[in-house]
């Protein structure tokens, strides 16, 4: 990332931060209500965003689905731990974990575990199926701890940028 790139947050304005904090509640929100609701013509709140775009401020626009009306309303997290400390055992694992079926996350962490992956399955006997399945064949792992997520609690996409 560009040096200019880590700072473009200081240099967002009023407006940019209440168009994001609007796309993030709503991203279908029409160009139009959007203008409105930030007080800009229709062609300067489009440039604005657009200009967002390019910076890479707005990665992409997504649907959220419904996990449980999916099949996929069970969260697993799993916390990994690998049998080496290298380059290449880290590389190895972070391109196997690309793979993992339902894998929503995969993250490097500080402490106990080398590793944290968020997983959404079906059920219980999903969750076994990929653990015999994948899980237990990922390269370079020593040892996996899984939690079962019993209820949800929070969860959100909307980053807290301007708080």
């Amino acid at each position: 990332m560009p040096e200019s790139d880590n700072h473009a947050s200081a240099s967002l304005d009023r407006i940019d931060r209440q168009v994001l904090e609007l796309l993030q509640r709503d991203a279908s929100i029409s160009n139009v209500a959007l203008a409105e609701r930030v007080n800009l013509s229709p062609p300067a709140c489009l440039r604005r965003v657009e200009r967002l775009k390019q910076a890479g401020i707005i990665k992409r626009t997504v649907a959220l689905l419904d996990a449980e009306r999916l099949n996929a309303g069970m969260v697993v997290l799993i916390g990994v731990v690998l049998d080496r400390s290298t380059p290449q055992s880290f590389a190895d694992f972070e391109a196997a974990a690309q793979h993992i079926s339902g894998c929503m996350e995969c993250h490097v962490v500080t402490g106990e575990f080398d590793y944290f992956l968020l997983i959404r399955t079906r059920d219980n006997q999903s969750f076994n199926r990929l653990h015999a399945e994948q899980l237990i064949y990922l390269p370079g792992v020593r040892q996996i701890r899984s939690f079962m997520g019993l209820r949800e609690v929070l969860s959100t996409t909307q980053l807290p940028f301007g708080r």
